[in-house]
Order: C-alpha cells, then structure tokens, then sequence
C-alpha cells in the first residue's frame, strides 16, 4: 500500500536537507508522543547504519518498531526503513530545488505485510484508503508548514 505527497517549502534545499536530517529533533518529537526510542549508531554519520528501535502502543497492543536508515543522499533523498512483527514499510523523502529559495520535498510510504495478521491491518488500511491518503497528506502539509516556519525563524 502507497502513500504519496507532494509540498513546497520556501527555503533553499540545502536548508531543508539540514533540517530534514535533525534526526534528534524527531526523537526528542516521539519520546514527546510517548514513544521509547533508543539509537543505534553514530548521529555525527548518519550513513554508516544510522538506525532507532521504538516501542509504542498501537491499537491497544504494544509494538516495536526498528527503523533503519538505508539510504542518506545529501540535500536531495532519505530513505527509510521500518519492521515490525506484522509490517515492513519504506518511507523515501526526495527534495528537488525549484528556485534557489524554493523547494518541493516528496514523501513516500510504502507498506508491505511478513504475516497474516498484517495483511489483515493492511486490508483495513485498504478498506479506509481515502481517509488515510487525506490524513497522510494532511499531516505531510503540516509538517511542510512546521519546517518552513522554523527555518524561516532561524534565517
């Protein structure tokens, strides 16, 4: 199952590479929601096999979640990987510059099942996919509008 969306930032790419890759600020951001999260590896190089396990609460059943960082192109991609018990998922962020000032980030998810009781989350993943796709891109705009306010803060 895939999830796409598309937004422009108006900052410099290299600005929103920066900020995307704050790796920190999104753990500090998750323990915030709740989540445990311990990294694995060195934050000073990220492309050496940069990778976080979670613990949360989904659906009222604890979960755990390892999240690798599988690919780190400066200023223009992250790709990210997750597995769980029942799921494996594929989160890519590209950014492409549109003006010296202006940048259009794309974010994919991409989410596979390993066993049945994840083909069955992701069968009702399917059966509620416009909804989902409306939040996936909401939540992608909002996090647009929060890096751009940031950055435009610290300019």
């Amino acid at each position: 199952m895939d999830f796409t969306s598309k937004e422009d930032i108006d900052s410099p790419i290299a600005d929103v590479f920066e900020a995307l890759s704050d790796f920190e600020s999104f753990e500090r951001s998750a323990i915030r929601r709740g989540i445990d999260v311990q990294r694995i590896g060195d934050i000073s190089t990220p492309e050496n096999g940069l990778a976080w396990d979670a613990k949360f609460s989904f659906r009222g059943k604890a979960r755990e979640l390892r999240i690798a960082l599988k690919s780190y192109d400066p200023v223009t991609r992250i790709l990210l990987s997750g597995d769980s018990s029942g799921l494996n998922g594929e989160t890519e962020i590209e950014l492409m510059a549109l003006s010296p000032r202006r940048t259009r980030v794309t974010i994919s998810l991409n989410l596979t099942a390993k066993t049945l009781s994840g083909r069955l989350l992701l069968q009702s993943f399917k059966l509620a996919r416009g909804s989902l796709n409306k939040k996936f891109k909401a939540r992608a705009a909002d996090f647009a509008r929060l890096t751009e306010e940031r950055l435009n803060r610290t300019a």
